[in-house]
């Protein structure tokens, strides 16, 4: 009873001098070991932590009535005794049971309540450090709880004090190295295997402490987590043995449609779901570890998170998804191909995001050619699936492409699109009078169906990206930028004849439908492309090798190729490839406006543009037309079937290419839209 009576006794007494009490329930501790026999009766029957309590309730009384940084009796004894060791190794010896608890619990509220620091004392941070090596040791123990709030307490002090980490470098980490020898448990920093505690709380804590710890930004400490730790792997085999869990074969909509999953609020509850689906639990765990992945990476210090970034390309993508994605198999395909276009949904970190895009598109940026495509099999095999036999690989492929050209990346544009643009040799390198008659649509002033009638009245400046292009020479010259947007927006409007058009005959479904749009979509992409060092002209003639063979890139080829048979895809396929089309044509790129959306251009031999693409095809559809009895009425009621206006009735012959015009018909509306938006965009904010 003696903490008993001495509660009784200061309520009588006058109050002892902070002090002498300090030193009275230290003591206190200490007899006990020297009086007791019993060393097996639980701690929680001693007066151990009230006397634990009643000291660190006097160095927070003693700091407050103190000077800020000012050092007190009890905090120098506490100090000068070396207190903290003799706790460690009681705690060490758990001795009596459950010791350990309180020996941890009294650490964190000591570097918790108390303000002033207290790391950089070696009395402090030699026990800290003993401590750290003593969590851990047995996994689901009854002291989990205390531990991660122990490590999680010492990480916020390194992060609130970069420089302190500094005094736990000297002894490797922790000795975290040998730490992971004992079968990969936990020191400071390695909170991470906490993560396949049982409770929710400690895996959260745990990767809160590590991602504190990712975040330090001396240089030396993350040299030190990324070298001398089995931190990048203890994450991607983690990430590995999550995405291997998965069913080998699950529906794309499910992947796609899951929700967004948060690492931190993981919490699924297979009974309540009402939209279960095999394979559900393994995938929200598989996606909530990479989200975890990807916001470790985000918050890391810039070479930490290189180093595990490019841990995440070699030891999970390249190791675990690239033979997924490379295999024959229509399902596994279907299934990875699905898996990848979530995953790339789903990163933000600019790390990451850099070494997935060099694991699909690789790292080169000089011209394509048609021999060198192959030479990235990766790359190649995804390109070659927007044209796969399969239309639900086809589809799934382009969607992912979709996805990726909108990723904040410059080097995804650069490597699709824009090294094969560089030097504009599309353009023909020729005097206008050694030019011969074009055919595929380049040279349209002098076609009737093109002409227009403009008012002179209507001029505007003319933007540098719109106006400084092949079109302007001597054989296309209009100052007039206004009157050159009309003909350009025109152009594609008029691009398919009256009679396959049906547009008209349905309220609400004009070009103007497509300008809020395209608006929008081009703000967004303006917003994501402004930081990136793309010219604001196009390329000077002079300085461009026209003489050179133009290649418009693998990627373009097969979207082309794709375009080039509209009249005879499905169409789900049809809008999918034009949605990918329509996003490229978006880009706030000289070269790119001009490639797709300038009708005007004239292609060198055996080139070719998405406008001349367009032509080819509506040449083609005029012959076919001529073959179909009541075309306009047919194509009239597919148009009301697919907006719902009428219900399914009996099969329509040549469904396909039916649906095919009526893609065709609203894919132009929207790069007319396009066109003008653009213009407009850089009208404004030309000088």
């Amino acid at each position: 009873f003696p903490g008993l009576f001495h509660l009784i006794l200061s309520n009588l007494a006058p109050s002892l001098p902070l002090q002498e009490d300090f030193v009275y329930h230290w003591k206190a501790i200490t007899h006990y070991y020297i009086e007791t026999s019993d060393d097996k009766a639980p701690v929680t029957d001693t007066n151990i932590p009230s006397h634990l309590e009643q000291m660190l309730d006097i160095l927070t009384q003693e700091e407050s009535e103190r000077e800020s940084g000012e050092t007190g009796p009890c905090m120098e004894y506490l100090l000068h005794h070396k207190i903290l060791e003799t706790l460690f190794t009681l705690g060490k010896a758990d001795c009596p049971p459950g010791m350990k608890q309180q020996v941890l619990s009294f650490y964190t509220k000591l570097l918790g309540r108390i303000h002033q620091p207290l790391l950089p004392h070696i009395n402090v941070h030699r026990p800290v450090q003993k401590l750290i090596r003593l969590c851990g040791e047995i996994l689901a123990a009854p002291t989990e709880n205390e531990e991660i709030q122990f490590l999680c307490i010492v990480c916020a002090k390194l992060k609130q004090d970069p420089y302190l980490v500094n005094f736990f470098l000297e002894v490797r980490m922790m000795s975290i190295r040998c730490y992971h020898n004992r079968d990969s448990r936990v020191h400071l920093y390695s909170c991470f295997p906490l993560s396949v505690s049982q409770d929710g709380r400690i895996v959260v804590k745990a990767c809160e402490g590590l991602m504190l710890l990712v975040s330090l930004p001396e240089p030396a400490a993350a040299k030190c987590l990324t070298e001398n730790t089995e931190l990048c792997e203890l994450l991607t085999d983690r990430l590995s043995a999550f995405y291997k869990a998965l069913p080998m074969s699950m529906d794309p909509l499910d992947i796609e449609t899951v929700e967004s999953v948060n690492w931190g609020l993981d919490v699924y509850n297979m009974k309540d779901d009402a939209a279960i689906f095999t394979g559900k639990r393994a995938l929200i765990s598989f996606l909530s570890w990479l989200d975890y992945c990807d916001q470790l990476i985000k918050e890391a210090q810039k070479t930490a998170a290189a180093v595990l970034a490019k841990a995440v390309r070699e030891r999970f993508f390249v190791a675990v998804m690239e033979p997924q994605l490379m295999q024959t198999s229509e399902v596994g395909i279907l299934t990875s191909t699905a898996l990848l276009n979530r995953i790339i949904r789903q990163v933000t970190s600019e790390a990451l995001l850099q070494d997935m895009v060099y694991f699909l598109l690789g790292e080169e940026k000089g011209p394509e050619t048609l021999a060198s495509i192959a030479q990235n099999p990766l790359r190649h095999r995804l390109i070659e699936h927007c044209d796969h036999l399969s239309d639900e690989i086809s589809i799934m492929t382009l969607r992912l492409f979709e996805h990726l050209i909108q990723k904040p990346n410059q080097h995804i544009l650069q490597s699709l699109m824009l090294r094969s643009l560089e030097e504009r040799n599309y353009l023909e390198n020729k005097p206008q009078e050694e030019r011969e008659p074009v055919e595929n649509g380049q040279d349209l002033e002098e076609d009737p169906l093109f002409g227009d009638d403009f008012s002179p009245e209507n001029k505007l400046s003319s933007p540098d990206w719109l106006s400084n292009s092949a079109t302007h020479s001597p054989y296309h010259a209009k100052p007039d930028g206004k009157t050159e947007v009309h003909k350009i927006v025109n152009s594609f409007l008029c691009l398919v004849p009256d009679e396959a058009k049906s547009s008209s005959h349905v309220e609400g479904t004009g070009y103007d439908t497509y300008l809020r749009d395209a608006h929008r979509q081009f703000r967004d992409y303006c917003g994501i492309c402004q930081r990136w060092d793309w010219r604001g002209t196009p390329k000077a003639m002079e300085k461009c090798d026209l003489d050179g063979p133009f290649f418009e890139g693998h990627f373009l080829k097969v979207l082309f190729d794709r375009m080039g048979r509209i009249l005879d895809q499905p169409y789900d396929v049809n809008l999918h490839v034009t949605s990918v089309l329509s996003k490229l044509s978006l880009l706030p790129h000289p070269h790119m406006h001009e490639y797709l959306l300038d009708p005007y251009i004239n292609l060198g031999p055996g080139c070719r543009s998405l406008f001349s693409v367009i032509v080819r095809v509506v040449g083609d559809l005029m012959l076919r037309i001529q073959r179909i009895p009541d075309f306009t009425p047919k194509l009239l009621l597919v148009r009301k079937r697919l907006l719902g206006l009428e219900p399914e009735g009996l099969n329509i012959d040549h469904m396909t290419l039916l649906e095919g015009v009526i893609v065709l018909e609203e894919f132009c509306k929207e790069l007319a839209a396009i066109a003008f938006v653009k213009f407009h965009a850089s009208a404004s904010t030309s000088p």
